[in-house]
C-alpha cells in the first residue's frame, strides 16, 4: 500500500513538472504537498528524493523544494519519458526519441554484425521474421507486434557488445511503447519498413556491418518521416 501511494504521488508530481504545470522556479513545501495529496510526510519525502535524483527538483533548507530548469533533468530516465508522453509535450517527445533512435541504432546494428554470438544472430533474425509475419497480416498495431518489436531492438542493442549502447534500451522501449499508445504504429507497416527490419537482421546474421548499419538507418529514417507526418 505504501509503495503504491508513493508511486501515485511520484507520478502526479512528475507529470505536472514534465508538463510545465509546475514551472521551473516553482517552490513547493513538504507540508503543502502532504496536505494537497493527503499523504504522509514520509511518502512526500520519498517522492521528493526520487524527483531530486532525476534532476527535476532541488530541496533547500528553509526554502522548500524548487523545480529545476529542464537542462538539469535526466531526460533518458524512463519515468520522465512516460510523464512527458502523458502530457502536452508528447509530440515533441516522440520526435526527439525517434531522432535519438536514428542516432544510436544504426551504430548498434553495425557493431552487432561483428560482435553478436550465434544465438544472438539467430534470435534477431527470428524476431525480424515474426515482425514480418505480423505486419503482413495487418497486425502492426497489436500488442504482440509491439512486444516483438521491442524485443528485436533490445536484442540488437545488447548484441552490440557496448554497455553504453545497451543502456539506451529502456528509453528506446519507452519510445516504441509511447508511439504504440498514441496510435502512431500502423496496422499495416509499409513494405519498406518490414524489408528494412529483415535486411538489418539478415546483415547481422551474416556479419555484414555496413549493410546492417545501412538497413537500420533506412528503417529509422522511414519511421521518423512517418512520425512527423502523423504528428
Amino acid at each position: 500500500m505504501a509503495d503504491r501511494t508513493h508511486r501515485t504521488l511520484l507520478d502526479a508530481l512528475g507529470e505536472r513538472i514534465a508538463a510545465g504545470e509546475l514551472a521551473a522556479g516553482t517552490v513547493l513545501t513538504l507540508a503543502g504537498i502532504e496536505a494537497e495529496y493527503s499523504v504522509s510526510r514520509s511518502v512526500v519525502r520519498e517522492a521528493v528524493r526520487v524527483l531530486e535524483a532525476m534532476g527535476l527538483v532541488e530541496p533547500r533548507r528553509r526554502v522548500g523544494v524548487t523545480v529545476r530548469q529542464r537542462i538539469h533533468w535526466h531526460a533518458l530516465d524512463p519515468r520522465l519519458i512516460r510523464w512527458r508522453l502523458a502530457g502536452a509535450s508528447r509530440n515533441q517527445q516522440i520526435v526527439a526519441l525517434t531522432e535519438l533512435r536514428l542516432a544510436i541504432e544504426p551504430t548498434a546494428a553495425r557493431f552487432a554484425a561483428t560482435r553478436a554470438g550465434a544465438d544472438e544472430r539467430e534470435g534477431i533474425l527470428r524476431l525480424a521474421r515474426r515482425l514480418d509475419e505480423l505486419g503482413q497480416a495487418g497486425a502492426g498495431a497489436t500488442d504482440e507486434y509491439l512486444r516483438v518489436d521491442v524485443a528485436f531492438h533490445q536484442e540488437i542493442l545488447a548484441a552490440s557488445g557496448n554497455l553504453m549502447l545497451a543502456a539506451i534500451s529502456e528509453p528506446i522501449s519507452e519510445a516504441l511503447s509511447g508511439r504504440h499508445a498514441l496510435g502512431l504504429t500502423p496496422a499495416d507497416p509499409t513494405p519498406e519498413s518490414l524489408h528494412d527490419h529483415l535486411a538489418t537482421a539478415a546483415a547481422i546474421a551474416r556479419g555484414d556491418s555496413a549493410a546492417a548499419e545501412s538497413a537500420s538507418r533506412s528503417a529509422l529514417e522511414g519511421i521518423l518521416d512517418e512520425v512527423r507526418r502523423l504528428l
